[in-house]
């Protein structure tokens, strides 16, 4: 057993944790959400800057096309982006900027149309490119956009892992419900982790996981973990103002204490497809259609890191 060390609530290890952790393997993990303004983009950057801490060398994919401000968030300016990858030649270098911990961003763009509905060449340029790229990391964080479109559906069924950003409100929960319900119809999703942002508390985070376990349980064949919750804390929005991402600037702020124990439950989380043959492996499963969590047979689970 372990024990959270903010509510002294005791929990369950991981299945098949290794009592030193699981070797570092190579992880793509696509964050979702089924509405906007959840906090999708800030718990993605503020994720990313844990891994890094923890030692893993991570890309972030800002996959919200045409709408990306993983950009501002790290407080970082991406001269190239996703437009000059995918239709003007330039390189994946030349498009990557560094940001906070070492952390690495491809920006989607912003205020460019085309790029919210790609199509399969041009998908199949961008992970030829990051393919490319690939042995200089091992895990790659997938901002998606929010809601239900082509692209989410396709970086959601091409990751190895999917989180889902659940705020408490009523709507923010049918939402997340409704992409859950259609990543697992259409991009064959069986389990999900969830992140509940921005609640007053431990109770308020598992009253409203509840509520989102209780309708998937009932109604969808998908495996619904807990991951983390991440507390109301005006450090948040001091940081985002300043355009520092909060594990950065308020290091010992209550979210970032929060994000840096979502980020140590991923770390010890089993890598959900055998990922021994790095990036390249992976993105050819991908290709020939065989991307996605492979099947779960056991039941819905709560991991509250």
């Amino acid at each position: 057993m372990q024990q959270d060390s903010n509510t002294g609530v005791n929990i369950a290890a991981p299945e098949g944790q290794a009592r030193g952790g699981f070797e570092r393997a190579f992880r793509v993990i696509a964050v979702t959400s089924g509405k906007g303004g959840v906090g999708k983009t800030n718990v993605v950057v503020n994720l990313a800057i844990q891994l890094a801490r923890e030692g893993r060398r991570v890309l972030v994919f800002d996959a919200d096309l045409g709408l990306s401000n993983c950009d501002i968030m790290m407080g970082v300016v991406a001269r190239k982006d996703l437009r000059h990858l995918i239709y003007e030649g330039a390189t994946f270098d030349e498009c990557v900027v560094e940001g906070p911990e070492g952390v690495h961003l491809l920006s989607g763009g912003s205020g460019v149309a085309e790029l919210a509905q790609l199509g399969d060449a041009e998908r199949l340029r961008l992970l030829a490119a990051i393919e490319g790229a690939s042995p200089r990391y091992d895990t790659i964080l997938i901002d998606t956009g929010a809601g239900i479109g082509s692209n989410v559906l396709f970086f959601a069924g091409a990751a190895h892992e999917v989180v889902i950003v659940l705020a408490p409100e009523p709507t923010a929960l049918a939402d997340a419900y409704s992409t859950i319900k259609v990543l697992a119809k259409r991009s064959g999703i069986q389990r999900v982790l969830v992140c509940v942002n921005r609640v007053s508390s431990v109770t308020a985070a598992r009253e409203a996981f509840g509520r989102l376990h209780a309708l998937t349980s009932r109604f969808l064949n998908v495996v619904v973990e807990l991951g983390g919750w991440i507390p109301v804390d005006v450090h948040v929005e001091a940081a985002v103002a300043a355009q520092v991402p909060v594990s950065v600037l308020h290091p010992m702020s209550p979210s970032a204490q929060r994000f840096k124990l979502l980020g140590d439950a991923i770390s010890r989380r089993r890598p959900e497809l055998a990922s021994s043959g790095g990036f390249h492996m992976f993105w050819r499963s991908v290709l020939e259609g065989q991307g996605g969590s492979p099947p779960i047979t056991a039941k819905s689970r709560e991991v509250f890191a």
